[in-house]
């Protein structure tokens, strides 16, 4: 279970929840699709399809059925997975907060900024 604090949290401390999402990240003008392989309140991490070239600290843009669109940074890049550190916007919280009320509904996150 989540703590109170996930969504909230800006460390890497942040619980994961394992999922089954597919999504699509974007940078400029290439985007790769994957599965997302565990999501908290701060952060993403995606099993890529196919070779994505985004170095550490570049801007992504994520978009999923579940998710809506959402962006991030890159904050970490190895073989095919990729991690990216939400941008915790106003919209990125209500998606995210979205996804944990309507397919985890055994966690109950608590959204703050």
């Amino acid at each position: 279970m989540m703590g109170a604090n996930t969504l909230g949290m800006s460390n890497r401390s942040a619980e994961r929840v394992r999922t089954r999402i597919y999504g699509t990240v974007t940078h400029l003008n290439q985007s790769a699709t994957g599965k997302v392989v565990d999501l908290s309140g701060t952060g993403i991490a995606l099993e890529l399809d196919r070779p994505f070239s985004a170095a550490q600290g570049s801007k992504v843009k994520i978009e999923s059925e579940e998710l809506g669109f959402i962006e991030g940074t890159v904050k970490w890049y190895r073989g095919s997975r990729i991690g990216i550190q939400l941008h915790l916007n106003s919209n990125a919280l209500a998606q995210v907060s979205s996804y944990f009320r309507f397919f985890h509904q055994d966690v109950k996150p608590v959204v703050s900024r």
